[in-house]
């Protein structure tokens, strides 16, 4: 009996980072959206550590190579588990630049200090994926989730919080 072969569900990297996010990222954008194409991936997101430094280079790589992009930023809080954003449109983009450059502007060079209070100023027209610490203890491990109680009381309406499958010792 043969099996059935299915084409996999679409998937889109949502936390991709370029060489800009500094001793974070390796990867050139043309590698990036290289490597995109070659795994089938239905989209890629650049969302470089506190800024949209890489976002120009992965437009230029991706739009001749009909890569669909989604152009973001990883915002490391002081408060409050790093959060992936994603403008809806050009003027929450506005919004999510004028966040980067308040935290910026606050902390030294080549760094962003940003508060959940900064960002709930600034969310109208985001998406907000929030990203679990590291080590936290899955919630059926009686970690529970309450690094991402208070959130949606900050960042409301659209605020996600991904699944990952996280493999055992």
């Amino acid at each position: 009996m043969m099996r059935e072969t299915r084409n996999p569900p679409p998937y889109a990297e949502l936390q991709a980072v370029t060489n800009f996010s500094f001793l974070r990222g390796g990867s050139h954008a043309e590698e990036l959206v290289d490597a995109a194409k070659a795994l089938g991936l239905s989209a890629i997101a650049v969302a470089d550590y506190n800024t949209l430094a890489g976002a120009v280079r992965m437009h230029i790589a991706a739009a001749p190579a009909g890569q669909p992009l989604i152009i973001g930023a990883r915002l490391n809080l002081q408060d409050a588990p790093s959060l992936l954003c994603f403008p809806k449109n050009r003027t929450a983009y506005g919004r999510l630049c004028r966040l980067l450059t308040l935290g910026q502007r606050r902390a030294g060079k080549g760094e962003c200090e940003l508060y959940l209070e900064d960002v709930a100023a600034h969310a109208e027209g985001q998406i907000f994926v929030v990203i679990p610490p590291q080590n936290h203890p899955l919630p059926l491990e009686g970690g529970g989730l309450e690094w991402g109680c208070t959130l949606p009381l900050y960042v409301p309406p659209l605020l996600m919080i991904p699944l990952t499958a996280i493999p055992r010792p």
